[in-house]
Formats: structure tokens, sequence, C-alpha cells
């Protein structure tokens, strides 16, 4: 292992020593902390009671019979009475988050958060031995920036750390072609766990062909071993569970709600913990869900179809597979209901803007600048600055212009996503096009000299 090696991985250590250190005090220093995993456990514990989940009361008489902590600010207060009792997890989460649940709180905290810290911070490494080849430099200072900027993963606990770390597993053993099963498994827990998450990045193996394809389908026949007894468990519980679950989604999806990605959503007042999809623009503008959902889903809908449809007539996926993963990583965040700690997917970005950066010029340029740009605006320390100094901003009395100029600062989290996955996808398909035509004019040659 060379001494810049070495360096780099001790750095990228150090910043996700930061993070969980500084995530973890933030939690132990509020009741009622590790709020996301506690929605995930006493669901569990529900269904270990024979209490169905997804009904607030039932949850809630479960949680306050067991364990009765709840948050002494007010306005804290009322947000987790709207994020934990109101269960919005899929039953395969709930399965596999049982085995914590047979344990004591406290215990299962401990044993989640470390769990989390592990995952992490081997994603981190993973993501950043596929791009240190290429870049070894901006790979690490990107890495670094990621990974020193993930408090929330373990002040709430938030599943999405398992799902994102699994995923870039999965990723890395496919990429490298080594301990492939272990990555099949990775993926299908990341599937499992948050499909949102993960999925299109399992729909590019899936697109890519060949043994890429033969994962892809490995890793959705593992995660149906986990969806079948997750439901039918549920549902001889919860007969209801259902329609339980889509209230529930909706209820906090309502104006003014913490998952409303209009201007009025709870969670946008004082907290870092905001929403990130494309849908948080355009309801700035437009606060009709009608209005802004079908905008976000024809931006996002043309720009996947592009890039689905190169993927798969693509004959050499592989090759560009750097530039597949940062475009989706990106995009991934934007048409559905998305937070911060989502975008630690742009992990996955790190290695097209390091294979970018050293073909050199003006587009390894734009790669950096781009990846930097989304990855501070999904960090969580930038966040924090950005919501206390804009959380008294009244977006309802600007006028149109106002708000236009206003959106990098107020919303900058989707703008950079978008401009991150609208660049990767030109260079894909840019670069993709050069390649075949290249192949072509090679074999033309060989068949006219032969």
């Amino acid at each position: 292992m060379t001494r810049v090696r070495r360096l780099s991985i001790g750095s990228i250590l150090l910043c996700c020593a930061f993070s969980i250190a500084s995530g973890v005090a933030l939690n132990r220093s509020s009741s009622g902390g590790a709020m996301n995993f506690r929605a995930v456990y006493y669901g569990a514990r529900c269904l270990i009671r024979h209490t169905d989940p997804y009904s607030p009361t039932e949850f809630l008489r479960v949680y306050r019979e067991e364990s009765g902590e709840f948050p002494q600010d007010p306005g804290k207060a009322s947000l987790f009475l709207r994020a934990v009792p109101i269960c919005v997890n899929l039953p395969t989460t709930l399965l596999l988050v049982t085995p914590f649940a047979w344990l004591s709180w406290g215990s299962a905290q401990l044993l989640w958060l470390g769990l989390i810290a592990v995952v992490f911070t081997g994603a981190a490494l993973f993501a950043w031995d596929l791009a240190a080849d290429d870049a070894p430099k901006v790979s690490v200072v990107l890495m670094c920036l990621l990974a020193a900027n993930s408090q929330v993963l373990f002040i709430v606990g938030n599943t999405a750390a398992f799902a994102v770390g699994l995923c870039v597993a999965a990723v890395w053993c496919f990429a490298k072609d080594r301990f492939a099963l272990a990555g099949v498994a990775c993926l299908a827990i990341s599937l499992a766990m948050k499909p949102h998450d993960s999925g299109f990045v399992w729909l590019y193996f899936l697109l890519a062909g060949g043994a890429y394809r033969k994962r892809a389908m490995q890793s959705l026949m593992l995660t149906a071993v986990f969806v079948v007894p997750a439901v039918l468990w549920v549902s001889a519980i919860a007969p209801h569970w259902r329609h339980e679950l889509q209230t529930n989604l909706a209820e906090t999806s309502m104006r003014g709600d913490i998952s409303d990605p209009g201007p009025d959503n709870a969670s946008r007042r004082g907290s870092a913990d905001i929403l990130i999809n494309l849908q948080t623009v355009i309801s700035v503008f437009y606060d009709e869900p009608r209005v802004y959902n079908i905008i976000s889903y024809l931006i996002c809908g043309s720009l996947l179809a592009l890039w689905s449809l190169k993927t798969f007539r693509s004959e050499a996926p592989q090759a560009h597979m750097g530039l597949a993963l940062a475009t989706i990583a990106a995009l991934s965040m934007l048409p559905t209901y998305h937070r911060p700690y989502d975008a630690k997917l742009l992990m996955l970005s790190v290695p097209g803007c390091a294979w970018l950066w050293s073909r050199g010029g003006l587009a390894g340029r734009m790669a950096l600048a781009f990846t930097t740009a989304a990855v501070l605006a999904t960090g969580d320390i930038p966040l924090a600055i950005l919501t206390r100094i804009f959380s008294q901003v009244d977006i309802h009395s600007m006028s149109l212009a106002e708000k236009a100029l206003a959106i990098p600062m107020l919303r900058p989290a989707p703008v950079a996503l978008l401009i991150l996955a609208a660049f990767f996808l030109w260079q894909y398909l840019q670069r993709t096009r050069a390649a075949e035509a290249d192949a072509d004019r090679a074999v033309r040659e060989q068949a006219r000299v032969s």
C-alpha cells in the first residue's frame, strides 16, 4: 500500500469518525433521540406483541407502555408525534429490524448505531476505492467532504444508512467482480429496506445485461425471500395494513406536515432534516400537488428514459459504468420523497467524477464543480447553516422573480442534484456515442484492410 493510499484511507476514516462522534453526541444530548430508529424499532415491537404497527393509536399505546420518552421541547415533540407513531415503514423493513426489537431499547440503539458506523465507513472506503485509480486526490477530497457532513444519520438512526451503504458495497462487488454473492445479498437487503434509494441502481445492472443482469435477478429473487414472509406476517397481525400505510403516507404528506414538499412543511422550521426531491423546488412557484408532481415526473421521467435507453442499447455498458451510476445516484433523489441522509448515495457519483477529471479538459472541471456543489448542498452542516439563516424567510410574500433568484439558497439540494444528474447524463450519452462510433470505425477499417 502506497503512502498516498494510506493517507487517503486515514483521512476518510477521520472524517467518518467526526460525523459519528458529533452525530452520536447530538443524539445523546436530547430526549427522543434516534427518532427514525425509534419508529422502526417500536414498529417491530408492535408486531412482536401482535399489535398493528400501522395504527397510530396502537403504536402509541405500545410506545408509552415500553418507553414513554418524548422530547421536552414543544416544537420537537410535535415533530416527534408526526414522525414516530405514524408508521410509514415497509413490512420488509420491520422484519429486518425485528432481531434488534428483541433487545432492550438501549442495547438495540447502541448496536444499531454501531452497525451504521461500520456500514457507512465501509461504503465510503468502497466508493473511494472505485475512484482512486483515476483521480486519487479528487476522490479523497470528495469522499472526505461527504463523510464529514453525515451527522444526521447518527442523530436519527435512519435505515438509509444501511440501504445506501449496502448498495454501494454491492456496486463495488459487481464492478470489481469480487465476492459477487455478498454483493447480491447487500443489494437485496438494500432493496428490501428502502427500494426508492437503491432501486435505480438495481435497474442499471438489469439493463446492462450479461453478468450484471444475472446479479440483478439474483438480488431480486433474494429480496422476494424477505418480502413474502414479511407481508404474510404483517397481514396476519394487521389485515388492513396496506390501506393504513397509504393513509399514513397521505397524512404525513398533507399541507404543512413533515413530508409535505411545499414551503409550509413543518420540518423546515429550524431543522436540517428536510426534503430534497424536485417537488420542493416547483412547489415554491405553485404549491399544488397535481402540478408539482406532474412537472417533477415529466422532468425526471425524461432523463430516466434517456439514461435507460442508452444503458440498454450500449454494447459495452461497463466501460462507462461510472458515468451511468453518477447520473442515477443524483437522479434517484429527485422524483420521490427523499431527505439529505438518502443523498449519501452520491458516493456513487465520485467514481464518475474522478474518471472525467482524469481525462482533463472542461468536462473534468465541470464534473468536480458540480459534484462538490451537490455533496455540499446535501451535507448536514451546510444545510443546518442555511436552514438557520433562511428559516424565517416568508416565501409566500416573494414575487416570482424573487423566488427564482432565491431558489439556489432556499432549495440548494434539489437544484444541485438536478444539475448534476443532467450533466452526467450528457457526458454519459456523449461518451458512449463516441466510443461506439470509434468501435464501428475500427471494425470498418479492419474489414477494409482484410
